[in-house]
């Protein structure tokens, strides 16, 4: 991003960008019928006499352009339409990510649509899609609402607990004053 591009500018420009990589991305999906179920659930049966390798090189075609593009664009010392680079820095395997690793591989093998494929699926106007995406979204609002209450409490109780901490060392340090 140059001096002279404005914040404003520089989010059009990613707005640009993620909008074409969208639209490769669906287009790709379609050409390659992974926005079809039966895809994704010939390539999960390994031992159903029906096994469809066709998802295994959708994927290996991502790993080899996201690794040659990754490559390239980290040797850059800013990214083309921002002021920093965004890069993970957790690479720790925890409970939270198992389970959802775990709920998230049991929707896409029982229904057959990842949420990219499911979203793009939407085009071809048929109920199954418009179910399975209404159910997403709506575990989606679910798992955020109950994930922001969760962490609420959590915050207050370590609150409340930091006051209760406070008020019996104040109170040990007033016996300990009394008794001296």
């Amino acid at each position: 991003m140059s001096t002279h591009t404005t914040q404003k500018e520089s989010m059009t420009l990613q707005y640009i960008a993620a909008l074409g990589v969208g639209l490769l991305f669906a287009i790709g999906l379609g050409v390659s019928g992974m926005t079809q179920p039966a895809k994704v659930i010939g390539f999960l049966d390994f031992f159903g006499g029906s096994w469809d390798p066709a998802l295994a090189f959708v994927m290996g075609g991502g790993v080899l352009v996201y690794t040659i593009g990754y490559r390239l664009t980290v040797r850059r010392n800013t990214p083309v339409f921002a002021k920093k680079f965004q890069l993970p820095t957790r690479r720790d395997i925890d409970k939270r990510l198992v389970i959802g690793g775990l709920l998230f591989g049991a929707g896409w093998g029982l229904g057959g649509y990842c949420p990219g494929p499911a979203l793009t699926s939407i085009a071809s106007v048929s109920t199954d899609v418009f179910v399975f995406v209404t159910s997403m979204l709506s575990g989606m609002l679910l798992f955020s609402t109950v994930d922001k209450m969760l962490a609420n409490k959590t915050s207050q109780g370590t609150v409340n607990k930091d006051k209760k901490d406070k008020k019996e060392k104040a109170t040990s340090m007033s016996t300990a004053t009394t008794n001296a």
